[in-house]
């Protein structure tokens, strides 16, 4: 018997005793909860996202559609990136005024390949504001998890005000729970029992957030 024959037995058990007609999960469990706390206007919700990136030592810059280009760049070139990893559906726009190597995302690339890509640009499914966190989805313009996990440099594109929301609530509203979500509050960092912290432990070391508005 499989690992997954096991826990689905154990699951057909636990239910064996509630009655079919019994209310669903879903109607049963209020959530009258509140979806936001406060009430901020669109530009306040921007504000309090950068904060709370800043907060989670994400460095965060801010630019109009016209000037993206040259701040990708430039964030390429004060890294000193050699290379750069692109998602298939990126917009190519995004990355007309550098001149790096670009590494495709590719299915057959191994982790030493990619932990050598200097760094990685995508965009992302939403921004919430209440948390300070990034979710991506794997579409296109993102790309497979693993190419925001492995490089040590990640530059994060958000389109304001049309990606970010309040709160968790309002976030989970727009994604789709059966896509590969990865959940970003900072660059990657732990501490131990002395509360010595350590950053690129399990993701990029250094986390760059770009607000487009």
């Amino acid at each position: 018997m499989s690992s997954r024959e096991r826990i689905l037995g154990r699951v057909r058990r636990a239910l064996a005793d509630v009655p079919k007609d019994d209310t669903p999960y879903e109607r049963a469990v209020r959530r009258d909860y509140a979806r936001e706390h406060g009430r901020r206007t669109a530009e306040q919700t921007v504000d309090l996202l950068a904060e709370n990136l800043a907060d989670y030592r994400a460095i965060v810059h801010r630019t109009g559609a016209d000037g993206l280009a040259g701040v990708v760049a430039g964030l390429l070139r004060e890294r000193g990136a050699s290379s750069v990893l692109v998602p298939p559906g990126l917009n190519e726009g995004w990355l007309a005024a550098t001149g790096v190597t670009r590494v495709a995302d590719r299915a057959e690339s191994t982790p030493h390949e990619l932990d050598r890509v200097s760094s990685v640009v995508t965009a992302c499914a939403v921004a919430i504001a209440e948390t300070g966190t990034l979710v991506l989805d794997g579409s296109p313009d993102q790309g497979r998890r693993r190419i925001t996990l492995v490089p040590d440099h990640h530059i994060c594109v958000v389109r304001v005000p049309d990606q970010i929301v309040s709160s968790v609530p309002q976030a989970l509203e727009r994604l789709d729970p059966t896509r590969p979500l990865t959940w970003i509050s900072g660059p990657s960092a732990t501490s131990d029992i002395e509360l010595d912290r350590v950053e690129g432990v399990h993701g990029p070391r250094t986390l760059e957030v770009v607000l487009v508005g």
